[in-house]
């Protein structure tokens, strides 16, 4: 059988609006990635309307 490679760590890559980070191996050696999204905008607070 073969032999398995030791894991290398990747950096983490990022983007305008997202971050992608390396998992750790599963029991399976199954390396996986996560994404970390950024908000495209930005919420601001209701206020109500002025009465004519």
């Amino acid at each position: 059988m073969s032999e398995q490679k030791p894991i290398t760590k990747v950096p983490d890559g990022h983007a305008r609006f997202f971050t992608t980070r390396q998992m750790a191996p599963n029991a399976k050696g199954f390396v996986g990635y996560e994404t970390i999204w950024e908000s495209f905008q930005k919420e601001a607070k209701y206020e109500t309307p002025k009465k004519p």
